[in-house]
């Protein structure tokens, strides 16, 4: 049976990926854009031009509803949690608010084992509501406190009916706009050497289209909560990097230095300590991930072909 289907966020990368996923599926699907990027959807979607950030744009998104799943690629701060309750509460069945690994990073790096959702006591994180979040100058710097804060808002209030999946950091092909595997490619075909924190502090990874297939699934579930999304087989930057000189057979060389106060600052996902997720809830509820053994090469020599 199809679905009405609100997508916040569907006109590049993984909400792209997501929206044909939904249409492939036989959904109706509406996306909110601010008409900055175009998608290749044509008459097949619904689309409403509006900013995530304000509020009375976002009540006239709703009058288009009501929505059985609402998908929110967009909520990165208390703020917009905030707008979503009082926008979409009692309007949605199902409301899939997009959250990350990074969220664990306030535990620290000293845990040892694998992270599961429950460790992460969301209900208990502290919400500065003054903060200026919506300043584009903060924006990284407040990336890992407005996700948390977001699910805290949206648990604590709790009007919605949330879902939360913390999603392991996504490796793309060429399309992937944050350049971070292309960096270690870049890295590797200038003979460059990876300055290092620790050898075995490794990190979750899935592709873009494993992220969407994770997101479309969920929402056609019926549970609710956080739940953790990774492929198995976690690498560390170090061993990321040395994966990229095998499959492009270039010597590569590293470097190991003393430990960033700033975790990630000597190179994408370089941490002080491992961060890996705990997958077994979703497996439980019946979902299966694949292992970065299944994809990594090939995505690798995607980057080096547009590097080349």
């Amino acid at each position: 049976m199809f679905k009405n289907i609100l997508v916040i966020g569907g006109t590049r990368f993984i909400g792209r990926l997501l929206v044909q996923r939904l249409l492939r599926a036989g959904h109706r699907v509406t996306i909110v854009t601010r008409g900055y990027a175009p998608d290749p959807f044509g008459s097949r979607i619904q689309r409403i031009r509006a900013d995530r950030r304000n509020e009375l744009a976002m009540r006239a998104v709703a009058k288009a509803g009501p929505f059985d799943i609402v998908f929110d690629q967009m909520c990165y701060s208390p703020l917009d949690a905030a707008i979503a309750v009082r926008t979409f509460a009692g309007q949605v069945g199902r409301y899939v608010m997009t959250s990350t690994v990074d969220a664990y990073r306030m535990l620290g790096f000293e845990r040892a084992g694998l992270l599961k959702e429950a460790d992460l006591a969301i209900e208990a994180q502290a919400i500065d509501a003054g903060y200026p979040w919506h300043d584009p100058r903060r924006a990284t710097e407040c990336y890992v406190s407005g996700k948390v804060q977001a699910e805290a808002y949206l648990v604590r209030e709790g009007s919605l009916p949330l879902v939360t999946p913390r999603m392991a950091h996504v490796l793309g092909g060429p399309e992937d706009f944050t350049g971070r595997l292309a960096h270690y490619v870049e890295l590797a075909r200038a003979g460059a050497t990876l300055h290092y924190s620790k050898e075995d502090a490794a990190v979750s990874f899935m592709t873009a289209h494993a992220a969407a297939d994770f997101l479309f699934w969920t929402g056609m579930q019926d549970f609710t909560g956080p739940v953790n999304a990774a492929c198995d087989g976690a690498l560390s930057a170090y061993r990321l990097y040395e994966r990229v000189g095998e499959v492009l057979d270039a010597p590569v060389r590293t470097r190991r230095v003393v430990p960033s106060a700033v975790p990630g600052s000597l190179s994408p996902f370089d941490l002080p300590g491992a961060m890996v997720l705990d997958t077994s809830r979703a497996k439980a509820l019946g979902y299966s991930f694949g292992h970065t053994d299944e994809w990594l090469d090939h995505t690798i020599r995607q980057h080096d072909l547009a590097f080349v």
